[in-house]
């Protein structure tokens, strides 16, 4: 006999499961489940696992089940990843009906001045996610999921890709630096994922690699809608080379930064000042900017700090940056806020851009208002400014 475990169990375990298989010669199938929510869903779990036995073709095994609550593609996916650590030979996937709700896309111009981080292997944050209304979802697999713990990962942000309900926030996924991060591509792009994140970039070939992956998943699962890349650089290398990062694939969409790795790299401490990062920043904003795509600042660490927050949000905003991460919802008004242009910026916009109409239609070369005379950059700005205005209304 062989045994296998998935999940967790514990007195503060919630929405989630643990699941034992011991593996049998004869004897069928002997299923004991114990759930805190057995009156109303006992029925439906046994009959899950039961169909994902057939499915797998799993005929002889003792199965254990403590059950606190999770939904059904948590449990399948945890079911499938105590099997497949009991058989690692098997390669079908049980996959939960798709959600008709995530089925939209998105665009590489998207706005993206939010985006929430959710660890890959804590099923219980996901269902509610959405609805604090981030720009953007990110399931991470990464740097807050245990090493023992990336297979499971990988099957619970599978499952919640097609289940959860992202109520219209971009769908991200962060995946394990390379070349680790290629094996996770093929458990989440057949899967509706919008936005890929690389994180520990240091070259232009790292995209290259994960170009190549996406499209020839893309190719064998037919799937049509562009995927897009945000390259994370966390090192000093990494700073060297973030315009070749940047303009390294048409997919990428936004460049970021994470300070933890950088600051430690450069043998500095983080501080909420950033004089240590200061180079770091700006230079990736103007890398980002150079090749057309959005800055996306790092995240705030100290979760009960909202005045540090909007402060930091404030200084990044005037280096150039369109975004932060969060780590916590309540962190998401304050990005929200502090991000969304002012009503004197708004005002100031549109006469800028009145008056350049106004000069472009009576063939003038030169744009002003009043006495002070108005370039192309400056008229940029205000578009951009508009234009965010617009989304934020949408």
């Amino acid at each position: 006999m062989a045994k296998a475990t998935a999940g967790k169990q514990g007195a503060k375990v919630r929405s989630d499961c643990y699941i034992e298989i011991t593996s049998k010669r004869l004897g069928g199938i002997k299923l004991e489940v114990k759930s805190k929510v057995g009156v109303m869903y006992g029925k439906s779990i046994r009959s899950t696992i039961l169909d994902m036995c057939k499915f797998f073709k799993l005929k002889h095994a003792t199965i254990f089940i403590e059950d606190y609550g999770a939904l059904p593609s948590t449990l399948m996916a945890r079911f499938e990843l105590a099997l497949k650590r009991l058989n690692p030979k098997i390669e079908k996937e049980y996959l939960p009906a798709f959600n008709k709700n995530n089925k939209y896309k998105t665009t590489k111009d998207r706005l993206r001045r939010s985006r929430l981080y959710l660890p890959g292997n804590e099923p219980k944050l996901y269902p509610n996610a959405g609805l604090h209304k981030p720009d953007g979802i990110i399931l991470d697999l990464e740097d807050s999921v245990a090493p023992t713990e990336k297979d499971s990962a990988q099957l619970i942000v599978r499952n919640a890709l097609r289940s959860i309900d992202f109520y219209g926030a971009e769908r991200m996924v962060r995946i394990n630096q390379l070349p680790q991060g290629l094996n996770d591509l093929k458990y989440i792009v057949p899967h509706n994922v919008h936005v890929i994140l690389i994180p520990k970039v240091e070259k232009a070939e790292q995209i290259k690699q994960v170009e190549k992956e996406v499209l020839q998943l893309k190719k064998s699962h037919k799937i049509k809608n562009n995927i897009y890349f945000m390259p994370i650089i966390e090192s000093a290398l990494g700073v060297i080379n973030a315009y070749d990062i940047a303009s390294a694939s048409e997919f990428n969409c936004a460049l970021a930064i994470g300070l933890e790795d950088y600051t430690a790299d450069i043998g500095t401490q983080r501080t909420n000042e950033g004089k240590e990062s200061f180079y770091a920043r700006t230079a990736l904003v103007n890398a980002a900017k150079a090749a057309g795509i959005q800055a996306i600042d790092t995240v705030f660490s100290d979760v009960n700090d909202m005045d540090g927050l909007r402060e930091s949000i404030i200084e990044a905003k005037g280096l150039g940056f369109e975004g932060k991460g969060c780590i916590h919802p309540r962190q998401i008004k304050i990005v929200h806020e502090a991000f969304a242009p002012t009503e004197t910026e708004i005002e100031k916009a549109k006469k800028i851009v009145a008056a350049f109409e106004e000069a472009k239609e009576k063939g003038l070369g030169v744009v002003s208002i009043g006495s002070k005379m108005i370039d192309a950059p400056v008229v940029k700005r205000a578009v951009n400014i508009l234009k965010t205005a617009n989304l934020i209304k949408e």
